[in-house]
């Protein structure tokens, strides 16, 4: 898997919530497996033998209609094959597609485990709605997700979910 395709992967962590307000549809995910990526960061450093590459300072990834902002963006390689074989967003981690944010202070995408798990504080939030956990994990091939507590007796899954206005209520109040 190529570093194109980590971000298309991304966008499937968003199936945490609907993109529109319109009644549910089949979800139709965007390729963007062939359009470029941006990233931007302070320094870059490439390690051909630890087979890694490590953007530091106000990274800002871009692809499409994604933009990952983090203070560290590392991504290892397989050994043989040479795709991508994990990435990780460290560091005062912001996810936003069109009006959809999510916050993490590390999220990290496993190729082979073919899942997303955003940790420390994560939430996703989307106008006034969002959720939050200890762990937010996103199963990629099974297009599903986890929020939990991580394990935590004190820690407590929130999802604040509002319903949508009434065209009727806006001239009650």
């Amino acid at each position: 898997m190529r570093i194109q395709q980590f971000f298309m992967v991304l966008v499937c962590m968003w199936c945490l919530f609907p993109v529109s307000e319109a009644p549910a549809a089949p979800a139709v995910r965007k390729d963007r497996s062939k359009l470029p990526i941006t990233i931007k960061s302070n320094d870059m450093t490439a390690d051909n033998k630890g087979k890694t590459a490590v953007f530091s300072g106000k990274v800002v990834a871009k692809q499409g209609d994604i933009t990952i902002f983090s203070d560290k963006l590392v991504v290892s390689y397989a050994d043989k094959s040479k795709e991508v074989e994990k990435v990780e967003a460290l560091g005062n981690v912001r996810i936003i597609q069109q009006n959809r944010t999510g916050f993490a202070d590390k999220a990290v995408y496993d190729s082979r485990n073919g899942h997303i798990v955003l940790t420390g504080t994560p939430r996703v939030v989307q106008g006034t709605d969002s959720i939050s956990g200890k762990v937010i994990t996103y199963y990629v091939d099974d297009d599903k997700s986890d929020v939990s507590s991580g394990g935590d007796p004190k820690a407590r899954v929130e999802a604040v979910i509002n319903p949508p206005a009434r065209k009727n209520d806006a001239g009650s109040r």
